[in-house]
């Protein structure tokens, strides 16, 4: 029950910080007057203490009724970083080369992008959702602190009752939720690799 939680606490904000991320990072790429207040927001996040940031989002009226809303939030907020950061990264390290071709060839800017930058930044791009999905795995066992369930939730029994064994209860499956994580997006991250070759 504590792993389904955990699951769906990570799977939710990633989608979230997907969603976001992605058409931040290629905003990016078109308007880089916003680099440096983009960058700047989510690199001030990510120095934010998780259970800070808890704290602070909680007063939002929309965000504080439901602490999983709460924790879906700061998960994704914390996401942010090295999604934008590698779509960013991923798009503007094609080659001038290939991208004069496209051009050359007829491609307008959004035909560029879907058919050309996202296909050849794809794996700098899974690169930075890999990193962010185990970031949230860890972080993610800081919401039970404020009652959002998840493995943490053994974490924080196991040191009220100062039970090394509990406390493993709910790292031990943690770490192997992130490793495996880790393992699964590699291997989809060096296909998309090889396919470039």
């Amino acid at each position: 029950m504590l792993t389904g939680e955990h699951l769906w606490l990570v799977g939710t904000s990633m989608l979230f910080a997907v969603a976001i991320g992605l058409p931040l990072g290629i905003l990016l790429t078109r308007r880089p007057k916003l680099k440096t207040f983009i960058f700047g927001s989510t690199n001030i996040i990510q120095t934010i203490p998780s259970l800070a940031l808890f704290g602070i989002l909680l007063p939002l009226p929309w965000l504080g009724v439901r602490v999983d809303r709460l924790a879906i939030t700061a998960l994704a907020l914390y996401a942010l970083l090295p999604i934008v950061r590698n779509t960013y990264t991923g798009i503007t390290g094609i080659s001038a080369p290939v991208r004069e071709a496209a051009v050359a060839m007829g491609l307008t800017s959004r035909e560029l992008l879907w058919h050309v930058e996202l296909p050849l930044a794809s794996p700098v791009i899974l690169a930075g959702i890999r990193v962010a999905t185990v970031i949230t795995i860890g972080v993610a066992t800081i919401a039970a602190a404020i009652g959002a369930g998840g493995l943490g939730e053994f974490i924080f029994r196991g040191i009220a009752m100062v039970d090394n064994g509990v406390i493993l209860a709910g790292a031990i499956p943690a770490a192997l939720m992130a490793l495996f994580a880790d393992f699964l997006l590699g291997g989809v991250e060096k296909l998309l690799a090889s396919r470039q070759h």
